[in-house]
């Protein structure tokens, strides 16, 4: 049997769309050392951005398995943003941080060898999702 995808674009998605449907401004933390993260470079700080992907910022949003693509203005100036789904460091809503973060690859590899520091970024301003950062289980 194939190895299953990863789960990452499709919690995006669902954390996405559960912003916009309760009146909240889904942002993304981006990553932007990551190969293959086109934003605009003057607003990247600490080598991460955070880019508000609510439906009146941006245009033609594609939220994809690979990649998130949209153009967006900065400064006045309209831009196309492409982002790499393993780039994404979290997505949560701006008002009430909400949401979910994710690990690097690194630091996936690393949990699972035992090493490294499991758990995932908080989301800008401190405020963290769901308590202590969001984590699965397996229920049975």
């Amino acid at each position: 049997m194939p190895e299953p995808g990863s789960t990452q674009p499709y919690l995006i998605r669902a954390i996405y769309e559960w912003a916009v449907d309760n009146g909240l401004t889904p942002h993304l933390l981006v990553d932007a050392q990551v190969p293959g993260v086109h934003v605009p470079q003057a607003y990247v700080q600490d080598g991460r951005i955070a880019l508000n992907i609510h439906p009146q910022a941006v245009e033609r949003l594609e939220l994809g398995r690979d990649a998130i693509v949209f153009a967006a203005r900065f400064g006045g100036r309209s831009f196309e943003v492409d982002v790499p789904v393993n780039a994404v460091l979290a997505i949560y809503a701006r008002e009430n941080g909400h949401g979910f973060s994710f690990q690097k690859e690194s630091e996936r590899d690393g949990a699972a060898s035992g090493g490294g520091d499991p758990s995932p970024p908080a989301p800008p301003g401190g405020k963290p999702s769901g308590g202590k950062g969001a984590t699965l289980r397996r229920v049975k």
